[in-house]
């Protein structure tokens, strides 16, 4: 606290001596203007009045002048000077505890207390719009910190899971427990590929969100994608039970420029996402639509639902709704973060919406029509 009170001090200074050099200079200003001006131009105004030229009389009202007029700024610049102090202090008094306080919570938030707020200050809209400022730039980093320390715990269980199998295998070849078998194979193989797919997830969504994704972008009708989506996940819904729709209409003369395989992963991912949370006998939607100069494609299930915590951190890289990770539902977390990067490359958007647990979720992303 004491460094916060030698900043307070020192700026206290400062106006001061910001304020008295003003001062001296004006009087300064004041004083030599007086002086060459004023004289010449009172002894004229004498001489017309009638005074004789070095009469005694007149030299004796000159310096009477020359000596008011002296008084008069030195007493002027004391008061002034004074005033000057004055409002130093008063001003030093009612920002020292605000500065202070941010002082303070910039230094906790350089060691990692992210939580740390300034509280309200009732100090001038300058300090409040500091304030608030600071505290945004707080709850962002915390929010950041959060998903960091999130998603490293996620990506340690993802890992754990396939490192511990091919370590129990290892170990069991090595001590004669288990044969390298069609069955030990497929084990292995399953594995690999679970953490190979893993890092290409990774590598993908930091690719994208990095801006670094080539796209082949040429133009392609939102018909043809939903009908592309469909046929590659058709097979998938109906061995679960869950139906596909799609309903062409909507999109009829619907035109964007896209790299259709990179869309077409994004259509899978939420069409993967919904069948994931559709019991058997529901129903998954796929549909698009005009909305001003962009078309919105939404796919729209009627199974688990989300709530508001699951809808803000859904396109978060690992997060799962269901933190039991039950056996239906084992997917890395990841694909829902893809999706939005891909989307965010398209120059398009990406949002989930529902009326929460039970009711079903909107998964709906745009992307700027063909001659936009």
């Amino acid at each position: 606290m004491a460094p916060a009170r030698t900043n307070s001090a020192g700026l206290a200074t400062r106006l001061l001596a910001g304020q008295a050099i003003v001062l001296v200079a004006g009087a300064l200003t004041v004083g030599l203007v007086a002086t060459v001006i004023g004289p010449p131009i009172f002894h004229q105004h004498l001489v017309e009045a009638g005074h004789q030229q070095n009469s005694p009389e007149l030299v004796h009202i000159e310096m009477a002048y020359r000596d008011a007029s002296l008084i008069s700024v030195g007493v002027g610049l004391l008061i002034s000077l004074l005033a000057a102090g004055a409002v130093t202090w008063f001003l030093t008094r009612r920002l020292r505890r605000p500065l202070e306080q941010v002082t303070t919570a910039a230094k906790e938030l350089t060691r990692g207390h992210y939580s740390t707020r300034v509280p309200t200050i009732a100090s001038g809209t300058e300090l409040e719009t500091l304030a608030a400022a600071f505290n945004t730039m707080a709850s962002r980093l915390e929010g950041i910190e959060d998903t960091r320390r999130r998603m490293l715990s996620d990506l340690a269980h993802e890992l754990r899971t396939p490192i511990a199998t091919l370590s129990a295998y290892h170990e069991g070849l090595h001590d004669g427990v288990a044969d390298l078998g069609p069955e030990s194979r497929a084990a292995l193989g399953e594995q690999t590929r679970r953490l190979a797919r893993l890092a290409d997830d990774i590598d993908e969504v930091s690719t994208a969100e990095e801006g670094r994704l080539a796209l082949d972008l040429r133009p392609h009708h939102v018909t043809d994608l939903l009908w592309a989506a469909h046929e590659g996940m058709r097979d998938a819904f109906a061995a679960k039970g869950v139906n596909l729709v799609v309903e062409p209409p909507t999109a009829t003369g619907l035109e964007v420029h896209v790299d259709r395989n990179r869309i077409g992963q994004v259509l899978t991912n939420l069409l993967t996402n919904a069948l994931r949370h559709t019991p058997p006998g529901g129903t998954v939607i796929l549909a698009a639509n005009r909305q001003g100069e962009e078309a919105a494609i939404s796919v729209i299930d009627d199974g688990d639902g989300m709530t508001p915590e699951q809808l803000e951190h859904a396109f978060e890289r690992f997060y799962r709704g269901d933190a039991a990770r039950t056996r239906d539902r084992t997917g890395s977390g990841i694909g829902l973060t893809i999706s939005k990067a891909l989307i965010d490359a398209h120059h398009g958007s990406l949002t989930a919406n529902s009326d929460g647990h039970g009711e079903g979720t909107r998964l709906i992303f745009t992307l700027p029509l063909l001659g936009r």
